[in-house]
């Protein structure tokens, strides 16, 4: 947890910024995270000398060379320990002319530290400026890995709370809740191919360190880890530049976050790769056929973005990969051949494990939109037969604009650090979605379907005909009073009328955007 010292030095950095011209967030992240690149680039080459210091050894890597680039500035005087010592005239020279096309130039040599940089532009010219953002971000305690990532984290949430690009950030107890629903293992390769900021990738990462420590003393699995279990796609570059930073600040030494078109580009490269899939991908829009990769129409044949991604979890998954993301309700229960193939084919072809219904304000102040939380393994030849439903009805926080905090911070997300009462469960349901999760298989069959959770059998799925799987298909309500006095027929029919004023104004949410 950050302390209230360190939220402040971001605050002020963040100040700086928007004193100085920049304000528009993104704007400040990004340049916030050149700094930090530049900044990691020094401390990695001090380690390295070091090293060869105490070892009475050449240095294995240089990252800045000895001599001077072809404009005559020192590749020493490009370093930060050097710069940041400098006037705001001759810093803002070395850095903006020679400190940025140096990082440019690591791109285009496919450095793993560099490959997000080939664009790299200082995204202003005050001297002043910049030599009072070296001074603050030079200050920040940036030697423990989770302080550094809480500080970039606490970043990212500024991005949402200005109201601006707000659709990269899906709220991080509901990442940490589907991460937790999983459970990764060290031996997974896991992939979201729409990673924005790699919220996912992060979150996985340190349900790995906490669940899974031995890993790092595993010389294969620890190198997995580091090289070869993360994989995030995004075709913004800015958005790439961010989510590397992002989990290198979490300790993940190169992870594979590159740029893809995902609905656009065939996959015949990786498809088949991943073990686990993680995502909330746009689902707010529709391409054109041309413009679609092919092998994702022989799946499925549409436009509509969110039946694309779901037909591209399925191309990139393995036999026996498992996939946990998040789809508007009308993938549940939309009517068109597109959205009733899938569905099918998410029931009979595969294995359908459980939806979460999500409440409509948790990703307000962007979208009011209905949404739930599918979980599917890819099988090939069936295998389902009982799917879990689960009504979470409040998430911890208020369901407005605002999105203010209905519990104290120990009693908030899906592992609060105090047992709930039943009072506090009514305002956070994310600890009795983990738990009953557990039980999906056993005593949660036994539930009625009166109950906040229940399981429905895939014959009674099927026979709806169009494979609907939305949560008010399933779920009946207790009308007391009137079931003690009304004829059964009139029961059914009220039931009937409340499901399709459900689905009537989810689909309002939807158009509304």
């Amino acid at each position: 947890m950050l302390t209230g010292d360190i939220r402040n030095q971001v605050d002020q950095i963040w100040n700086a910024f928007w004193s100085g011209g920049v304000s528009n967030p993104l704007s400040v992240i990004e340049q916030i995270t050149y700094l930090l690149f530049i900044k990691r680039l020094d401390d990695l080459h001090t380690l390295e000398e070091s090293k060869a210091e105490t070892l009475g050894l050449p240095m294995a890597r240089r990252i800045f060379p000895k001599g001077g680039d072809d404009k005559g500035c020192l590749y020493e005087d490009m370093r930060w320990s050097r710069f940041k010592h400098f006037e705001p005239r001759e810093m803002m020279a070395v850095v903006d002319e020679h400190v940025f096309p140096f990082l440019r130039n690591l791109g285009t040599e496919g450095s793993s530290y560099g490959r997000h940089m080939r664009d790299a532009r200082l995204g202003f010219s005050n001297p002043a400026l910049l030599a009072k953002v070296v001074e603050m971000v030079d200050k920040m305690p940036m030697e423990d890995r989770d302080t550094k990532g809480d500080l970039y984290e606490y970043m990212l949430g500024k991005i949402a709370s200005a109201g601006q690009n707000g659709q990269f950030r899906t709220p991080r107890h509901i990442i940490q809740l589907m991460v937790e629903l999983v459970a990764p293992t060290p031996d997974d390769v896991l992939c979201d191919p729409a990673a924005g900021t790699c919220g996912f990738l992060v979150a996985a990462g340190e349900y790995l360190r906490e669940q899974h420590p031995a890993l790092f003393r595993n010389e294969q699995q620890r190198r997995h880890f580091h090289e070869g279990l993360f994989h995030g796609y995004d075709f913004d570059p800015t958005m790439l530049r961010i989510g590397a930073m992002n989990m290198t600040l979490h300790g993940v030494e190169n992870a594979n976050i590159t740029y893809r078109d995902s609905l656009a580009q065939d996959h015949t490269a990786d498809a088949g790769t991943y073990s686990l899939v993680l995502a909330n991908p746009p689902f707010a829009g529709s391409l054109d056929y041309e413009s679609t990769a092919k092998d994702l129409q022989k799946i499925v044949k549409t436009k509509k973005t969110e039946l694309l991604f779901l037909a591209l979890f399925l191309r990139l998954l393995k036999t026996g990969g498992r996939a946990a993301v998040i789809v508007p309700d009308g993938v549940l229960f939309g009517s068109s051949k597109a959205h009733q193939a899938l569905r099918r084919m998410l029931v009979e072809d595969h294995k359908l494990d459980a939806i979460v219904k999500l409440p409509s304000g948790v990703f307000r102040p962007y979208a009011g939109v209905s949404t739930a939380i599918l979980f599917f393994t890819k099988t090939g030849v069936g295998g389902t037969d009982q799917v879990w439903f689960y009504d979470l009805q409040a998430d911890g926080y208020s369901l407005d604009d605002k999105r203010t905090n209905l519990l104290p911070p120990d009693k908030l997300g899906p592992i609060p650090r105090e047992t709930l009462s039943a009072e506090e469960h009514a305002k956070n349901n994310l600890p009795d979605v983990l738990a009953r999760w557990q039980a999906r298989e056993g005593t949660e069959r036994e539930r009625p379907r009166t109950a906040q959770s229940f399981c429905v059998s895939k014959a009674e799925i099927a026979e709806t005909g169009s494979y609907d799987l939305s949560l008010n298909r399933y779920k009946e309500v207790e009308y007391e009073q009137v079931e003690h006095d009304a004829p059964a027929d009139i029961i059914r029919e009220l039931r009937e009328i409340e499901k399709e004023i459900s689905q009537g104004l989810t689909l309002l949410e939807e158009m509304l955007g």
